[in-house]
């Protein structure tokens, strides 16, 4: 039972980190989003918050009947913490991330939890201005990931990712990501082969962030230029002034989790989220 109460805790917590209203620097508010503001806002803002999408959705796969085998609940705690109080060399932030990703067989009995990947990492973080206008961020991480398993079932591999977060408009961004992997794990050997090489995608935002959506396609290693992992995520707030968002993901491909990371999924799953301050991160 010290495990559950441990995830409890953990939703508790970050149900608590919901932002203050008039705290947010958001894309809506387009006339606060200049140099001093956004510096101002990442000096002030809390040394611990939310880092990417926090979520626990439910649902079965697509294309075959639903079942108890086939259909779980997939949860992702994401937090930060910022290591400095003030900007270092070249305008940036030390943070350190963690991010825990669950899948968990609620139909089947004794309710097991089937993968739990976990994934640390410290980086720097720098806010990207142009003609004083904040216009995103960049950020270079060192990562690790695992599944905290023995034997035949443990998987885990290290990476050096390059990030970057880019605002179009007030409501539209686009990001990317490319990492130089070090794939450690013994029996993960041909992981980038169905995880990937490197992610971009789109996210839109209507002017007053009730209503969202966005598409992240992952390209796994090989000459195919169709070889994807896809995911479409849509999200509504449910109250205005609350951080909680209703929340639907639809995943297709593989490296969906790290234990079956080269089995092909495709699942809808739908429940409640909530998000960072300032865009979600991937």
């Amino acid at each position: 039972m010290s495990f559950y109460r441990y995830i409890l805790v953990l939703i508790a917590l970050l149900m608590s980190l919901t932002p203050a209203r008039g705290q947010i620097v958001s894309p809506e508010r387009d006339k606060v989003l200049n140099v001093d503001s956004v510096k101002k806002a990442f000096d002030d803002a809390p040394y611990f918050g939310l880092y990417k999408d926090n979520y626990f959705i439910f649902g079965p796969s697509v294309g075959m009947k639903p079942t108890k085998y086939n259909t779980d609940v997939k949860f992702q705690i994401s937090i930060s913490q910022r290591l400095t109080k003030r900007t270092l060399p070249l305008g940036s932030y030390l943070y350190l991330f963690y991010t825990q990703k669950c899948f968990w067989d609620v139909l089947r009995k004794s309710f097991p939890m089937t993968d739990l990947n976990f994934n640390p990492g410290i980086g720097l973080t720098k806010p990207l201005f142009v003609k004083d206008r904040f216009i995103g961020k960049v950020s270079l991480i060192l990562e690790h990931e695992s599944n905290g398993r023995n034997g035949d079932e443990s998987r885990s591999w290290n990476r050096i990712s390059l990030a970057g977060n880019i605002l179009i408009d007030p409501t539209m961004m686009i990001h990317g990501k490319i990492w130089i992997p070090i794939v450690d794990g013994e029996n993960n050997r041909d992981l980038l082969d169905y995880y990937g090489l490197y992610q971009f995608g789109i996210t839109y935002m209507t002017p007053t962030k009730r209503f969202g959506g966005s598409i992240i396609l992952t390209k796994r290693r090989g000459w195919n230029p169709f070889n994807f992992n896809t995911v479409v995520e849509l999200s509504y707030k449910l109250f205005n002034d609350e951080n909680q968002y209703l929340f639907l993901q639809y995943y297709n491909g593989y490296g969906e989790g790290l234990l079956e990371y080269n089995v092909y999924k495709s699942q809808l799953r739908v429940g409640i989220c909530i998000k960072p301050q300032f865009f979600s991160e991937y």
